[in-house]
């Protein structure tokens, strides 16, 4: 994969996080993500490749653009799939909160698991962590090990974890480990980065979150060396139908970060609001600077790209 597309989706996404940061905090999730999907979308139509969506936005009777399935680019060109979200984080930006970013990431075609729009449960590392987790061990058995590798206690350790219902028991056993939680509300995607980050304060992600930004958060991880393991979870049997549509038949299957995202892979995210992982959309007169990351797999690159807008002369779509 051409290593110059690194540069191309980048600018995909800051277009996506420069339309939806100007609707920060103004209670409208539709139409924070309804500007992100309309500005992902006009820039990817600009780049010369032949794209497919395979997470996106939902299934084609559920989300006009972006949706799973859905061709994107000029067409010609190598072919490739893209992983997508325009604003991870909708309900963060909506509410002027931290961390939602726009995320896109990129595989030759074929090398991205086709997840349906339900649940996983995720366990994803640093690279300091790699090969140690296991979802099939117990929440207690993986901090002891992580800790370990660490050379600290597990009450030194920090668990990010969705604020749900559903991760109560995970809640409760960490706790009784001795373990501190970071919860969030919305925006795995940026917490699983940031358990590669050595400066983030983040030390492992666990517990049930979408298996879409599963898939996301993989491909990034795979691109800092880190490590990511996820399992599906069914709700109601219209959901596994739905899963044996996109090729999945073994339900149970636990996995592992390169099932979820071979090959070579690229990831690019532009931060919408301030957050641990990159700085949000900051305007000033008649412009905006951004902050964006561009990663690679195959090289193990890791860009971190300040950029001004200035929006007198016209993006070209």
């Amino acid at each position: 994969m051409d290593r110059n597309f690194a540069m191309e989706f980048v600018r995909v996404t800051e277009a996506a996080a420069l339309e939806s940061a100007r609707l920060m905090g103004r209670g409208d999730e539709n139409l924070a993500d309804h500007a992100a999907v309309e500005a992902m979308r006009k820039m990817l139509s600009s780049i010369n490749f032949d794209g497919t969506v395979v997470i996106g936005e939902g299934e084609r009777d559920e989300a006009p653009m972006l949706y799973i399935g859905e061709k994107v680019g000029k067409g010609d060109g190598p072919r490739l799939d893209l992983a997508l979200d325009p604003l991870e984080g909708t309900t963060i930006c909506a509410k002027g909160g931290n961390n939602s970013l726009s995320v896109i990431a990129i595989a030759e075609e074929g090398n991205f698991l086709h997840a349906p729009d339900t649940y996983m449960n995720k366990i994803a590392v640093g690279p300091w962590a790699k090969g140690l987790i296991s979802l099939t061990a117990s929440p207690t058995e993986n901090l002891n090990k992580i800790a370990r590798a660490k050379r600290c206690d597990v009450e030194d350790l920090t668990v990010v974890i969705l604020d749900r219902p559903r991760n109560a028991d995970l809640i409760a056993e960490v706790r009784t480990a001795g373990a501190r939680i970071w919860f969030i509300g919305d925006g795995d995607v940026s917490a699983a980065i940031a358990t590669a980050k050595p400066d983030s304060g983040v030390d492992v992600l666990m517990g049930s979150g979408g298996a879409p930004e599963g898939v996301i958060a993989a491909a990034a991880l795979r691109c800092m060396g880190g490590d990511f393991q996820g399992q599906l979870i069914f709700r109601k049997e219209d959901e596994k139908e739905r899963a044996r549509k996109m090729g999945i038949t073994n339900f149970d299957r636990i996995y592992e970060i390169d099932d979820l995202a071979r090959g070579n892979v690229m990831f690019c995210a532009t931060g919408v609001t301030q957050g641990t992982f990159l700085n949000g959309v900051r305007f000033f007169s008649g412009g905006a600077k951004t902050q964006s990351v561009v990663m690679r797999s195959e090289s193990g690159t890791i860009r971190y790209i300040e950029a001004d807008h200035h929006f007198h002369l016209k993006p070209r779509y």
